[in-house]
């Protein structure tokens, strides 16, 4: 059986992680290839209904968040029972989120897309895409959060192994409704929505298998009713926080995204294949932050912070080293990849236009997700809430829509704004898990001082 001290390892929890987001995005580049075949618009509405879903997918995810960091809080400490416990109410609770979401996307699929300024043209397509994949909400809601609580005990490799089955069937998939190929029908942008529900729904399947005998006690079906108030609220002074931090995200993002409307479907789509270019070129360093907060946390709740305090660092430089290569590869890679997904013209222009700007955003994006997950492994979510409020509405939303709009910046608005709000960021959470470590020896030194201080008792005195 696989030692704990391997099992939590840099290396054992960031290989699977690597592995399944490089296999994802390979299909998910080639996904987005056969959507682009559809038409540039149906990229466009894809774009935009992903930014959509991210935003109400915040409602179960941060239930799941604050859920796996506690798993392995509680793992790392050996209460057992308790990541148990905490792992059943995740599932249960998000996946009835999940539910109610899946009956408003698909009774209200238009109103999100007049809401971020879609071209009327294209309120059709979107109808069509989001009523479908919206309807599955469930299914994502299960998935993701199946994955966080499995991942969260250690085994990486489980959710890398189901990511890339649901993503080669659903490749696969949009293959045949594309090209009306192996006995599909001819589907469009309709087959790819089906897609993306059956391939899911396959992965849900798995993952709730291997989410029964995942923890020590095998979790029976009369369980999943379980609920334990205390540990509830634990899950929420870690998750609330960390809520907001990804509401602010996304929905900057779909702000984002509203001002790249009014600019035009070209500029839509051409950040739409930009986002592709830069998953691959981040890829790495996202796989070692995932990989640092699970031990981390781990380390932390067994109470080795001397430990969780380097393995944030190191996390961090490791991380950071491996993005600036690949930012260094994306400058020379991006006119050609980008020619694989568009011949229009205007939009490789437009996209290549911010491909320096894109290379320079990722060094910033890899010190501000490194050290934001270290801090949100020993709880301290708070922090990354409160300044992600300001500087992803004041840079990167505020500046995209002054830079990008008043002044006619376009895209290269949005790139400069994004790269002011990574970099603020990422120098303010650096500073602050340097903090951490300073106001936990001076808390020791204080605790050492008054030990060493407190006099001894007569008979404490008698027998020494």
């Amino acid at each position: 059986m696989e030692s704990q001290k391997n099992r939590y390892s840099l290396w054992m929890l960031a290989w699977p992680i690597f592995i399944e987001l490089l296999l994802q995005l390979l299909l998910g580049a080639a996904d987005t290839l056969m959507v682009s075949r559809v038409s540039d618009d149906a990229v466009a509405v894809v774009g935009l209904a992903n930014q959509i879903f991210q935003a109400v997918m915040i409602l179960f995810m941060t239930v799941a968040s604050g859920a796996g960091i506690l798993i392995a809080q509680k793992l790392g400490a050996g209460k057992h029972e308790d990541a148990r416990s905490v792992g059943i109410m995740a599932i249960t609770i998000s996946g009835a989120i999940g539910l109610v979401l899946s009956i408003v996307l698909y009774v209200w699929a238009v109103p999100p897309a007049r809401l971020f300024q879609l071209e009327e043209r294209l309120i059709p397509l979107a109808r069509t895409y989001i009523s479908i994949v919206g309807s599955g909400m469930v299914l994502t809601a299960l998935t993701a959060s199946l994955s966080t609580v499995i991942r969260n005990t250690g085994n990486t490799k489980a959710p890398m192994v189901t990511a890339i089955g649901m993503n080669a069937i659903h490749v696969l998939m949009n293959y045949g409704f594309i090209y009306g190929a192996i006995g599909f029908p001819q589907l469009g942008l309709e087959g790819v929505a089906v897609s993306t529900l059956i391939s899911r729904l396959l992965a849900t399947c798995v993952l709730f298998y291997l989410f029964l005998s995942v923890f020590e006690r095998r979790i029976a079906w009369r369980d999943l009713g379980a609920f334990n108030r205390k540990l509830f609220r634990e899950i929420l002074k870690i998750g609330w926080p960390l809520g907001v931090n990804m509401s602010s995200w996304v929905l900057s993002q779909l702000a984002i995204y509203a001002f790249l409307a009014m600019m035009g479907a070209a500029a839509l789509a051409a950040r739409t294949y930009m986002n592709t270019l830069e998953s691959i070129c981040f890829m790495l360093g996202y796989s070692i932050a995932l990989a640092a907060q699970i031990q981390i946390a781990h380390l932390y709740g067994a109470g080795r912070k001397n430990q969780a305090y380097r393995s944030g660092y190191r996390g961090t430089w490791i991380g950071l080293a491996l993005v600036g290569c690949n930012s260094l590869i994306l400058l020379g890679i991006g006119r050609s990849f980008l020619g694989f997904f568009t011949t229009d013209a205007d939009i490789v222009q437009l996209a290549l236009s911010c491909l320096v700007l894109t290379a320079v955003l990722q060094p910033g994006r890899m010190i501000n997700m490194g050290f934001g997950n270290a801090l949100n492994a020993i709880g301290d979510t708070r922090f990354n809430m409160v300044i992600s409020i300001i500087f992803m509405w004041g840079a990167a939303a505020g500046l995209s829509y002054f830079l990008g709009l008043r002044l006619g910046w376009g895209l290269t608005g949005v790139y400069i704004a994004m790269m002011c709000d990574e970099y603020a960021r990422g120098v303010l959470v650096a500073l602050r898990w340097r903090y951490q470590r300073r106001k936990r020896l001076e808390m020791e030194a204080y605790a050492n001082t008054a030990e060493s201080s407190t006099p001894l008792l007569p008979s404490e005195g008698r027998s020494a």
